[in-house]
């Protein structure tokens, strides 16, 4: 079974400049989680939910490591997940350009 939450849009202080982490900021984040469809499913609305608290409480400095604290919370709270794709988007940082980070993970 796979799961995708693609262009969820909030935002949170997140950057090292100044300006970025006095003002928050747009981000965009698609992830899809694939997993064994069992009783045990991934409620949607919660990985939704637990994204967003995350990334507004951690004030993170880099995208890097927002993107690491995600992967581990959500393997930590979905153990079924056998693989784990997050892309995390900074839209309006630069001019003409965004910035993006991601990464895949599979689990054995």
């Amino acid at each position: 079974m796979k799961v995708y939450i693609e262009d969820f849009r909030f935002k949170c202080i997140i950057g090292i400049l100044d300006f970025e982490r006095r003002t928050p900021q747009d981000v965009i984040i698609n992830l899809k989680l694939v997993y064994e469809f069992t009783t045990d499913f991934i409620n949607y609305a919660d990985v939704a939910e637990l994204i967003k608290a995350t990334m507004q409480e951690g004030k993170f400095e880099l995208i890097e490591d927002a993107l690491i604290t995600l992967f581990s919370l959500l393997k930590e709270k979905y153990p079924n997940i056998s693989s784990l794709f997050i892309k995390i988007t900074k839209p309006s940082i630069l001019e003409n350009c965004t910035v993006s980070v991601s990464d895949f993970q599979s689990y054995p």
